[in-house]
């Protein structure tokens, strides 16, 4: 009898270390459920726009310029293209004006003193420019080869921002203060910067380039 109720001790004892495990297991996974639930709640909250304002994603970047991101491409794009095109026709409504007094004034003040470097003939090389700003401005603002005229044309604006700074400098940038308000460098600055985002990301919706692309990509799907 003594060494039966020894061995049923040892056997209670061996067994017990599991059963207290699996109670404690039992326990955890009570507490863990409630907090699944309600994670899964609050993930299922809709998020405010105020959430979007103060919350966490205000420090959050756009990762692909999709959807509501991109409508605010369509103005730019369009504005920034529309203003381009007069740049390029001195002296006329076309560009290129062979002759004519704002044609040879661009040579003579722009291209002479600060261009000469550039080979060949200058009236030739002030020709490209306002081929480039105008119909570059043109497919721009209907997202026609966008990024071949947005290279063209933050090109342009890289000589224009060489011009002005060659001319008058930086004109104490970034705190100076001139009596146009604004640097004579800035606009086309800023210009460059836009058309380089063209260049890089396309056109963006409500462009030619994206019924054509939409079409090509749907007949590759075909195939």
């Amino acid at each position: 009898l003594l060494l039966l109720a020894a061995l049923t001790l040892d056997g209670v004892l061996a067994f017990a270390p599991g059963v207290a495990l699996s109670l404690k297991q039992t326990r955890g996974c009570r507490l863990v459920q409630p907090a699944r639930l309600s994670m899964q709640a609050d993930s299922s909250k809709k998020e405010t726009t105020l959430d979007k304002l103060v919350g966490p994603k205000l420090f959050k970047s756009v990762e692909k310029v999709t959807g509501v991101h991109a409508v605010p491409i369509v103005p730019l794009r369009i504005m920034s293209g529309i203003l381009m095109i007069h740049h390029g026709n001195e002296g006329g409504v076309l560009p290129a004006n062979f002759g004519t007094e704002a044609f040879k004034g661009f040579i003579d003040f722009i291209m002479k003193p600060y261009f000469s470097f550039l080979p060949g003939d200058l009236s030739l090389w002030a020709a490209l420019h306002d081929y480039a700003e105008f119909f570059g401005g043109i497919f721009l603002a209907i997202g026609f080869l966008t990024r071949p005229a947005a290279l063209s044309l933050f090109l342009t604006m890289c000589g224009a921002v060489y011009f002005h700074l060659a001319s008058t400098g930086l004109q104490g940038f970034p705190l100076g203060h001139v009596p146009s308000y604004s640097y004579n460098f800035e606009e086309p600055a800023l210009y460059a910067l836009i058309f380089l985002f063209f260049f890089f990301n396309g056109a963006g919706p409500l462009s030619v380039d994206s019924v054509i692309y939409s079409n090509i990509s749907a007949e590759a799907e075909e195939e």
